[in-house]
């Protein structure tokens, strides 16, 4: 009975828990996970805050036609509502021609989503859409 004390007790004095090279290894590798996640999370929320600028030019643009519809021609300006997108982070700018016949629609990026690669996004009355970047339309408004 006294060995089998004698050796759990030198058992539990061995054991003296994480060395710091085990340590140090764990906090290098949640700081290259974090060095590859905290990027990709942040482009997936910009392309998220992008695909609801576009929702919001589609929705401007609806609005737009149908208003042309009733009057014969585009309306001055669009409503308040239509001016921002739900998250705040691009603002929906309109301008029309003198005549009435034409428009265009912008989504420019604000509120720290400046740094979205594909820039101010347009829409014109014909359906043309654009990125400002140099960004392919098809990246910016496929996506």
């Amino acid at each position: 009975m006294e060995l089998r004390f004698h050796s759990m007790k030198m058992a539990a004095r061995n054991l003296h828990g994480f060395t710091l090279i085990e340590l140090m290894i764990v906090v290098a590798v949640i700081g290259i996970l974090a060095a590859i996640a905290v990027p990709s999370y942040a482009e997936y929320l910009r392309r998220g805050y992008r695909a609801e600028a576009r929702a919001a030019l589609l929705s401007a643009g609806q609005w737009l036609e149908r208003a042309a519809t009733a009057q014969g021609k585009y309306p001055s300006s669009i409503p308040t509502g239509l001016q921002s997108t739900p998250a705040n982070k691009y603002d929906i700018t309109y301008s029309m021609a003198s005549d009435g016949a034409t428009y265009l629609l912008k989504a420019t990026p604000k509120n720290g989503q400046e740094v979205d690669k594909c820039g101010t996004l347009t829409l014109n009355n014909a359906g043309v859409r654009t990125a400002a970047s140099g960004q392919s339309v098809q990246d910016c408004w496929g996506r």
